[in-house]
């Protein structure tokens, strides 16, 4: 199987993978408009415990993306039997992954979340949404592994149909299970908790479903069983997807530490960034679709040979990202309580007008991501993942420093706090460039 570069493709291998990339964000965004018409408090909490269970996704992602790569570099090299071993030790690892999280979220999250949160309001309630939630990871990381096959195979459709199917079952879920609909209990953010979880199943049951009868599929033998376990196929892909889940891990940690931080100031301000970020992950799911199928590009391109082109492909990429993403931003930008209102508007819309100052320092970030993110996800790509890590432990260090300093010392507030995000997208960007120009990765082996 190989991969062109033209801007048609680029898009239809992306377009489907800005849902099936963002399936968390997505439930995170639908969870918190529901809860934001409930109350305030259930609002800010739903920001605080969202940011933990968004890291805990992005762990059994990044480990995907660690087989998505060596998928699409095998279906580069067309060897459709390595493919499916492949497959078969992804899966493995991330249901096994998935158990060591489940504990970790039903047995360690009072004390986890004891630690970081000062209002008793907002640390019960981030119980009661986990309780629950942590149930999904199961669906989740195995459902990853299908959406990485198909996204490594190049064949995105579905994972567009399966994510609005998902997306439409957690909205109305949602309007039964928060405010007591259609015969449900009315539980508020515990009911959120629920009704993402059940989403998530049916999802992965329809998924299940499709791959049974995908013909296409078959060649790979996915669901043949081995006769030894391929551990080699698992230890690469730790090898390759363990610096990205840590650059994971350490990224969305820094998130949580901010909130903390944030949420020092009290409920107002956190519900303020909530509304800010919840805006934040709508807007940035072209990035997170570009950037994966930057993954698959980049890899099946380096398998052909053809890794003089893997940076003229990557500025390809970013002009299509930079430009959706503008397309998305500026009526937000322009248009703040028109765009907002319906979504988020009450009576008081005091919430809206404060966050706008915040939207512009957004859009500034935003602008930076979708260019910088492409490369990083194209280091990635390289096998150069452990200097990825590198790149973003030393990035994270200075941005939480920066935001400490700028709320704790100074008093700077949200605006100032949230500028770090700008210095921090430069740094990756620059170098990440730096090291794709110089080559060293051209001796990687994945």
């Amino acid at each position: 199987m190989k991969l062109k570069t033209t801007y048609k493709e680029i898009f239809s291998l992306s377009g489907p993978i800005m849902l099936g990339s963002a399936v968390q964000q997505i439930i995170v965004l639908t969870d918190s408009v529901f809860l934001y018409h409930k109350s305030e408090a259930d609002f800010a909490s739903i920001g605080f415990v969202s940011v933990f269970y968004l890291m805990i996704a992005a762990i059994g992602y990044n480990f995907s993306k660690g087989g998505q790569i060596m998928i699409a570099r095998r279906a580069g090299e067309n060897n459709p039997r390595k493919v499916g071993e492949v497959f078969q030790a992804m899966l493995l690892f991330e249901f096994f992954l998935a158990i060591v999280l489940f504990l970790i979220m039903q047995y360690g999250g009072y004390y986890i979340f004891s630690i970081f949160a000062n209002s008793d309001v907002i640390f019960y309630k981030s119980l009661e949404y986990l309780e629950f939630r942590s149930f999904g990871v199961f669906f989740s990381y195995v459902g990853l592994s299908f959406i990485a096959l198909y996204t490594g195979i190049a064949r995105t459709s579905f994972i567009l149909i399966d994510s609005v199917i998902l997306a439409v079952v957690n909205v109305v879920l949602n309007y039964g299970f928060i405010f007591g609909n259609f015969g449900l209990p009315e539980l508020g953010i515990q009911g959120a908790g629920i009704a993402s979880t059940i989403a998530e199943i049916i999802a992965f049951v329809i998924f299940l479903i499709y791959i049974m009868f995908d013909k296409e599929i078959r060649k790979y033998k996915l669901f043949s069983i081995p006769k030894i376990i391929d551990f080699d196929a698992i230890r690469t892909q730790i090898k390759i997807s363990s610096p990205v889940v840590v650059q994971a891990v350490v990224g969305f940690g820094s998130w949580f530490a901010f909130f903390g931080i944030i949420e020092n100031l009290g409920e107002r301000p956190l519900a303020i960034t909530n509304l800010v970020r919840m805006i934040y992950l709508a807007l940035s799911i072209p990035t997170w679709g570009f950037g994966s199928g930057a993954n698959t590009m980049i890899s099946n391109y380096i398998a052909q040979g053809k890794k003089d082109q893997v940076i003229p492909l990557l500025w390809k990429i970013s002009k299509i990202c930079l430009t959706w993403t503008c397309i998305l931003l500026l009526p937000v930008l322009l248009f703040p309580k028109q765009i907002l209102y319906p979504l988020f508007g009450k009576q008081d819309m005091s919430l809206i007008i404060e966050a706008i100052p915040i939207l512009y320092v957004m859009g500034a970030i935003l602008i930076l991501f979708s260019v910088s993110a492409i490369f990083f996800n194209g280091l990635a790509a390289t096998g150069a993942t452990t200097f990825g890590l590198l790149i973003q432990s030393i990035s994270v260090v200075m941005y939480l420093i920066y935001v400490y300093l700028v709320i704790e010392i100074f008093k700077g507030g949200l605006g100032w706090a949230w500028a770090s995000e700008i210095f921090y997208w430069i740094i990756i960007f620059g170098v990440s460039y730096w090291y794709l120009l110089s080559k060293r990765w051209h001796f990687l082996k994945v």
